[in-house]
């Protein structure tokens, strides 16, 4: 009998994480193969399945090269498990599916579900198509921005080669992997904003999520036929919340290193600096700068940023944008009194707001779990292993150069949470969740001293 028809089946959750550590384990594999290497060099299984859990999980975290490790067929095939990681994989099964001119029953719904964090059935295979139609369309277009502009501005001065860079870099800021084939991420383009500024805007269509994208399109569909158009609430506050976390990482990140990396800096160098990074931290992971070079506070400020994250279906991780939000106007509600949180006139249900606590609970323990784990393995100091977990947790891939040195305890911790940061927390305790029937036994209710 096949296995989705035993009683005893996984649910949706569960053949999601099977699937994902399923695939890690293949690229592995695959990621050994010398057709993907540079002639004499080779790749240990470690590093191997820490840089598959990494391109799949799309984080950017790296302990080899990989422009001296992989030759041009090998970083193709990393770009593939970046489109893995970021969409989706029931995603990208399901539009094969659908292309194939086949149904999709209600279990390969459920897992799509669960794949992309969503709470109901209706719509996903819209969903999907606009997915994919929306990644090609925004990952050509930056390739085509990306190539043309290495060849004009003389960093290549083939074409062929101007577009391959420009295709791995477009690829991998969208889906905000992280990865980069310079060897310094983007450090070679600290003084040209155009890189900068592109780079920026893909990290940013792939951390905001994609229905926000998806909603911009129906929005200027709407204008364009003089229809009236009202963005959801979700759409809101990701986006309300998205650019104000941006903008306030500009701002303390300018005021912590203004005396110390940016005070030699001109005001539009120390702008892009900050503004840059701030960025990069939703889950972007590519640096225009050594980020060992920054202050202790800024390393934490940054680390709070990744461990936000990006927002709720889009290719970041985190505890999400939505989750960071609502914690905060439910606690803005409870110190003016209020007991129902309410929003843009809708009020929010109790059971958002109960997820989104337990979402931050288990993502404070666990990463300090990780980190008294890592230091106890690595010995190394509390900042920068605190910035390394976060970033994990968060998908992002910044580094404060410790990644490469670890051994491979360390390695495994932060494999164990690039992974659940990929997932994400909902789906973690999900995981775990036995189908049964609700208790019908009610007890007396008591107060506790709280606080």
């Amino acid at each position: 009998m096949p296995f989705f028809d035993r009683k005893r089946k996984s649910n949706s959750v569960q053949m999601i994480v099977f699937l994902y550590v399923g695939m890690i384990f293949l690229a592995t594999l695959l990621l050994k193969l010398p057709i993907f290497h540079n002639p004499g060099v080779s790749l240990s299984w470690i590093d191997s399945l820490f840089t598959a859990a990494s391109a799949i999980s799309v984080t950017g975290l790296s302990v080899i090269q990989i422009h001296h490790i992989f030759n041009q067929w090998g970083i193709f095939f990393l770009t593939l498990l970046f489109q893995v990681g970021g969409i989706g994989i029931m995603t990208l099964g399901a539009f094969v599916w659908v292309v194939l001119g086949k149904n999709i029953g209600l279990e390969q719904r459920k897992r799509i579900a669960a794949d992309n964090n969503r709470q109901t059935l209706a719509g996903l295979v819209n969903l999907i198509i606009n997915v994919l139609v929306l990644t090609l369309y925004i990952e050509l277009i930056g390739t085509i921005l990306l190539g043309t502009y290495f060849v004009w501005a003389g960093y290549h001065q083939e074409w062929h080669t101007a577009f391959y860079y420009g295709y791995f870099v477009s690829v991998s800021a969208f889906t905000n992997a992280g990865f980069d084939i310079y060897g310094n991420s983007l450090i070679n383009f600290a003084q040209d904003y155009f890189v900068q500024i592109v780079n920026m805007i893909l990290i940013t269509c792939g951390a905001i999520g994609f229905p926000v994208l998806i909603e911009l399109q129906s929005y200027v569909h709407h204008r364009r036929n003089k229809m009236k158009f009202s963005f959801s609430l979700f759409t809101k506050i990701t986006t309300i919340t998205f650019f104000s976390l941006v903008a306030i990482g500009t701002l303390f990140f300018y005021l912590f290193e203004r005396d110390l990396f940016l005070q030699d800096k001109s005001w539009h160098e120390a702008f892009f600096y900050a503004l840059f990074h701030s960025v990069s931290s939703r889950s972007g992971g590519l640096v225009t700068m050594d980020l060992s070079l920054l202050s202790a506070p800024t390393m934490v400020l940054l680390s709070g940023f990744m461990f936000i994250g990006a927002s709720p279906n889009s290719v970041g991780g985190g505890i999400r944008t939505t989750t960071f939000f609502v914690l905060a106007a439910t606690m803005f509600a409870y110190m003016r009194g209020h007991k129902r949180v309410k929003v843009f006139r809708k009020e929010l249900m109790d059971d958002d707001i109960n997820r989104s606590f337990m979402v931050f609970f288990f993502s404070i323990c666990l990463v300090f779990t990780a980190v008294i784990l890592f230091i106890w393995t690595e010995d190394l100091p509390l900042q920068h292993v605190l910035f390394e977990i976060c970033s994990a947790f968060g998908t992002t891939g910044l580094s404060s150069g410790i990644t490469s040195e670890i051994g491979a305890a360390g390695k495994l911790i932060l494999i164990g949470m690039m992974i659940i940061g990929r997932i994400g927390i909902i789906n973690l305790l999900l995981f775990a969740k036995k189908d049964g029937r609700p208790s019908s036994v009610a007890y007396p209710k008591e107060r506790l001293i709280i606080g």
